[in-house]
């Protein structure tokens, strides 16, 4: 599926890979590297793929939960978070494949289970983020 128009487009270039270092053309994210021992790396001081794709997900998710409460007219609290986990590990039946899994834990302070599992499920829908890994990264997301 393909957007209509681009309405914003973010630039990073990465370099050495794993272990190298990551910037975007505005500067605001200039970022050291570091492979996770579990990867075979030694755990260096920067941060990785999987923690900054964590972070993204999560952060739009609930732009996403905004976005569907407003449409809705539904009071969000202030105060919404999400814990997100992003995994890393062998694909089963491609060898020599990676894949990654994603579950977030999404916290909505004071709002009825239901109703906050309505607005997850919708801005799943929504989430740019989820429609880019439909069908092809397990994402598994929960009210606490």
């Amino acid at each position: 599926m393909a957007i209509d128009q681009a309405v914003y487009t973010a630039h990073a270039t990465s370099t050495g890979g794993r272990t190298g270092s990551t910037e975007s053309s505005d500067g605001r994210i200039k970022l050291q590297l570091s492979t996770p021992k579990e990867l075979g790396g030694d755990s260096g001081p920067g941060t990785n793929p999987e923690q900054l794709f964590a972070a993204g997900y999560s952060a739009c998710f609930i732009g996403a939960m905004k976005a569907v409460a407003a449409r809705e007219k539904i009071k969000l609290p202030a105060d919404v978070s999400i814990s997100a986990d992003v995994s890393i590990g062998p694909l089963s039946g491609k060898p020599g494949a990676f894949g990654i899994a994603v579950s977030m834990a999404v916290s909505v302070p004071g709002m009825d289970r239901a109703a906050a599992e309505k607005l997850v499920a919708t801005a799943h829908e929504v989430c740019p983020y989820s429609n880019a890994t439909r069908g092809n990264v397990e994402v598994a997301l929960k009210v606490v």
